[in-house]
């Protein structure tokens, strides 16, 4: 029975439904746009409570920039807290629309991918299992992605506390930034390293909570199960599927700053608009490679391990043993005259 890929099936998916990675564009895009639309709210109430005085408007329209600088930090003197606020409760706020509507589209998904391959593969080989457990594939995946909410949010408090952390390399009186600088690498890089993983984990534990009908716990279980069971194949899928990333995003660099360098000689609205499709065009490829990739762990979880691991490969028989005694027996080896003759 010939082997499949799991990294060309995850394509071959893609390809051949193109509605499911519109329908992960949908629901991405609209956090997206309703983070923007947040952030675009949230500064102008912001600013619309910030008091200018006739004083600050005078120094304003200096356009001198040492004015200007002393009338801004005038306006914004003591708003710091209604600015930490604000952003609080639209962080907030966002998060939780956020693990809703990516727990309602990740179920939509990986469901759409099940009866994709299990009817694929229904004439060659039957699946692992017949059903998913619809009724609990929704709070499983509402409390994996909290999680994920909370392991990022963990990441910036880290990233805080690393600064603050190297900050006491540089105190005031003798200041380092040099040394802080350095301290503060090596703890940046723990962070970055240890914060895709755990949110890897917790993306790929969704799949199982949809299959398996298990909950965020056992979920997150059984995704360290499947990965120890089948670490060639799932590896060989994030391999090519990030290597395929890595090249849309130095296409998409490139594209965007040959305008751009043009941007003080050309006029800058087409130049803009310009770059913002291309941004567009790279966020759709990227989330059409990341339904791939789902695809791919999809397939590997349906398969037999036959079809997604790699079989051992028959040794040949071994050749007979030379003999390397001598025969004391044998005629021709004898001592006695004539007896080869004699026989």
């Amino acid at each position: 029975m010939p082997r499949v890929s799991p990294t060309l099936e995850g394509f071959r998916a893609s390809f051949r439904r193109p509605s499911l990675t519109l329908a992960e564009i949908a629901w991405r895009w609209t956090i997206g746009g309703m983070g923007w639309a947040l952030v675009f709210f949230w500064l102008i109430e912001f600013l619309d409570t910030l008091p200018v005085t006739k004083a600050d408007a005078a120094l304003l329209s200096t356009k001198q920039p040492l004015l200007i600088g002393r009338a801004i930090s005038h306006i914004l003197r003591g708003s710091l807290n209604r600015a930490v606020l604000g952003a609080l409760l639209a962080a907030i706020a966002l998060s939780l629309l956020w693990i809703i509507t990516a727990s309602i589209g990740r179920a939509a998904t990986v469901r759409a991918l099940l009866e994709y391959f299990r009817r694929d593969s229904a004439s060659d080989v039957p699946s692992k299992t017949d059903a998913t457990s619809e009724p609990r594939a929704f709070p499983s995946l509402t409390g994996l992605n909290f999680l994920r909410v909370a392991v990022t949010l963990s990441a910036t408090l880290a990233f805080v506390g690393a600064a603050i952390l190297a900050g006491f390399a540089s105190p005031d009186s003798k200041p380092r930034p040099g040394l802080a600088f350095i301290c503060f690498l090596p703890l940046a890089g723990l962070i970055c390293m240890a914060w895709p993983v755990l949110n890897w984990w917790l993306s790929l534990a969704c799949l199982f909570a949809v299959r398996d009908g298990e909950g965020a716990m056992g979920a997150l279980s059984a995704a360290v199960t499947f990965f120890r069971e089948r670490t060639g194949p799932v590896c060989s899928v994030s391999t090519w599927t990030g290597l395929a990333h890595l090249v849309a995003f130095s296409i998409a660099t490139t594209v965007v700053s040959v305008p751009l360098a043009f941007i003080q000689i050309a006029p800058w609205r087409p130049v803009v608009v310009g770059a913002f499709l291309v941004m567009l065009a790279y966020f759709a490829v990227v989330d059409w490679l990341y339904m791939a990739r789902l695809a791919g762990y999809v397939c590997i979880a349906e398969m037999p391990d036959a079809l997604v691991s790699s079989t051992p490969i028959a040794a040949p028989p071994s050749p007979a043993p030379a003999q390397t005694t001598i025969d004391r027996e044998e005629t021709i080896l004898s001592d006695i005259p004539n007896l080869a003759v004699q026989t």
